[in-house]
């Protein structure tokens, strides 16, 4: 399994925001704009929650079983690879979703004296800052689920999960 790629993640991103800010843009020229929920950065503070529980515990229980303490619970391969998994989709899915927060609260940005457009470029702004905590905690579940780097007899290193 590939490892995430910040520069990835960070191309999502942009081209999510730009695309966001000019559909913004074109939906203010028409009419109203839609409005950004105040469950988005609800929301994805409890995927990076779980994200974050999830990576503490498989670290506790690897380094238990590392360790070889009396009644350590071990971490099964398809279970790890599974929180792999999770961790990597919620963390493209986290950047398009922070990319598309933060073309609309850019564009909500020339409206700030105006109170409801005010509130909305605030939630834009937190869906932003959870969606790059959704992001971090998947590099570090990632990271904690990395196998060790082994040499195969060709010299070339083991595949991570």
């Amino acid at each position: 399994m590939k490892q995430l790629r910040i520069r990835t993640l960070a191309g999502l991103f942009v081209v999510a925001a730009v695309l966001s800010w000019s559909g913004a843009r074109l939906w203010d020229s028409v009419g109203t704009l839609p409005r950004v929920p105040l469950a988005a950065p609800i929301v994805l503070a409890v995927i990076a929650v779980v994200l974050l529980s999830t990576a503490l515990s498989l670290r506790s229980r690897l380094r238990a079983q590392r360790e070889r303490r009396p009644g350590a619970k071990g971490v099964e391969p398809l279970m790890a690879a599974r929180a792999v998994v999770f961790g990597q989709a919620s963390a493209l899915v986290a950047a398009l979703v922070a990319g598309m927060y933060g073309g609309v609260g850019a564009f909500l940005l020339e409206f700030l004296d105006i109170p409801p457009r005010r509130d909305q470029a605030i939630y834009a702004g937190l869906s932003v800052l959870t969606g790059i905590a959704v992001i971090a905690a998947a590099l570090f579940l990632e990271r904690v689920c990395k196998l060790p780097e082994d040499d195969d007899e060709d010299g070339q290193a083991a595949p991570a999960i």
